[in-house]
């Protein structure tokens, strides 16, 4: 089969470009060059072609006959590769499964998952949330969010997120009265993080407070809950608060954060680590969660 003689794809799009505004600067701005890379593109083409594309007056540029030809075919010729390259990148990710904890989903994912749309908008999740450790088992689904150390686990990629450190809170009118006697104070616990509050009253040198007693609850949403609703204090992991601290829901009751060597992490088998799909939501996350960190420090 014989080669094909075509001219540089580059000098093509600059004089399309070119074309479709009948001005040289503006065609630079669309494709994030300067001028003179678009005069120097056309050019070549008109070289190449042996005729002149445009005629140059004061008031601007004006298509010859073979420039408003050529115009024509490499705007279809472009709008078809175009076409064509959104197919392959369509076909190129396939829908995921997430599994994740409920707690991180609507604190962390929800906030930030419209992003995801406008990066990737071919990719598509189902989200399966739990606030069941057993639930999070990487094997159930194409990944999951859970909680694990940041240490190599075999069989399974597992990308750091989110460190957890562990604060106490409280209602925003109950800190207005001023310091918190944790004595006092009816604690709240959450049921699958029990020894969160003997940790962090440890920490903060109150080893004397007892912890028994106070209300408990199912998941760390309904421990928030129950704190903006000024039941008691509670114990939140940093990282998860920003919803709740920006909208004077809950405030910081005490200083002292108890960092932990616990992450929430993204984990999926080895044998997905090619996966496009994956690579693609992976990286995102973990840039978006990043950028959120910083925002709201």
């Amino acid at each position: 089969m014989p080669s094909r003689r075509l001219p540089p794809l580059h000098a093509v799009r600059a004089f399309e470009a070119a074309a479709r505004h009948l001005s040289i600067s503006h065609a630079a701005r669309e494709l994030n060059v300067t001028p003179g890379a678009v005069s120097r593109h056309v050019r070549a083409l008109e070289e190449e072609l042996e005729a002149p594309l445009f005629v140059r007056r004061a008031t601007g540029l004006e298509l010859t006959p073979v420039g408003r030809s050529l115009a024509e075919g490499a705007r279809e010729a472009l709008d078809r590769l175009e076409e064509a390259t959104t197919g392959v990148r369509l076909r190129h990710y396939r829908r995921l499964s997430i599994g994740v904890y409920g707690h991180f989903l609507s604190r962390a994912l929800l906030p930030v998952l419209p992003g995801l749309k406008r990066v990737h908008p071919e990719l598509e999740l189902d989200l399966h949330a739990s606030t069941n450790p057993l639930d999070m088992l990487p094997s159930r689904f194409d990944a999951v969010i859970a909680v694990s150390g940041v240490g190599r686990q075999s069989g399974l990629v597992v990308r750091p997120l989110m460190p957890i450190t562990t604060v106490a809170v409280a209602a925003p009118r109950r800190l207005r009265k001023g310091p918190v006697d944790f004595a006092r104070v009816p604690l709240l616990h959450t049921r699958p993080r029990s020894e969160d509050w003997r940790r962090w009253l440890d920490q903060a040198g109150l080893a004397s407070v007892p912890v028994r007693g106070g209300s408990s609850f199912e998941s760390a949403t309904q421990t928030l809950e129950a704190v903006a609703a000024d039941l008691g204090l509670g114990i939140a992991i940093e990282g998860l608060l920003g919803p709740d601290l920006a909208s004077g829901r809950v405030a910081i009751a005490h200083p002292v954060r108890r960092p932990t060597r616990r992450h929430f992490t993204l984990q999926y088998e080895t044998r997905f680590a090619e996966d496009p799909s994956l690579s693609a939501f992976a990286d995102w996350l973990c840039t978006a969660l990043e950028a959120d960190a910083r925002y709201a420090a």
